[in-house]
């Protein structure tokens, strides 16, 4: 058990694609299952899949139910535990109003991004403020080419991207989730 109240959304609308036209995204089945085996792994408290796609919606509902309910849960009960933390909404003020309503108050809202931004925080001067305890966060990961402006506008943190030892950024929303929960909350 955590002492802090951390969740997690993965926005799949409104996102931009390669030409910088804002789109919807597909989930995709396995950043469902990775990111909440890490959400369950560093301690968060549920994971917002933002998709307002009925279809789409369908796709990880039938995932949850599989692995919670049906025969995935009795064949692999580790599966059914992190998916537990899996929710779906339509849009991200959906995620935002839940967080508010369970809490008590808003979540201070943090953005990751591929995009270098003047005012971005480093892992772990955010580490240590989740940590803390004091408020709940969510951290919000974009698919396709990253979240929208309109949602970067609502965010009260922006987390430093993740560069390696080449300028190539561009990594899938799944291996971004493992690598910045393990530098947020990570133990060395």
């Amino acid at each position: 058990m955590t002492d802090f109240r951390l969740y997690l959304a993965v926005v799949h609308h409104p996102v931009y694609n390669k030409h910088h036209e804002i789109v919807t995204t597909s989930i995709v089945i396995h950043d469902i299952h990775d990111i909440a085996r890490a959400g369950k792994t560093y301690g968060a408290t549920a994971m917002y899949e933002v998709e307002p796609l009925p279809q789409e919606q369908q796709i990880a509902l039938r995932i949850a139910h599989f692995w919670n309910e049906g025969f995935g849960h009795e064949y692999n009960p580790n599966r059914a535990e992190s998916l537990s933390l899996l929710r779906v909404v339509s849009h991200f003020e959906e995620a935002v109003a839940e967080i508010q309503h369970v809490e008590g108050e808003k979540p201070v809202l943090i953005a990751t991004s591929a995009r270098t931004f003047a005012n971005s925080i480093g892992y772990v001067a955010m580490g240590e403020k989740i940590r803390s305890g004091d408020h709940p966060y969510l951290l919000v990961f974009g698919t396709g080419f990253g979240l929208a402006d309109e949602v970067m506008a609502q965010m009260d943190e922006v987390l430093d991207p993740i560069w390696g030892p080449t300028d190539f950024n561009h990594l899938s929303v799944r291996s971004a989730a493992a690598i910045i929960l393990d530098r947020l909350l990570g133990r060395s």
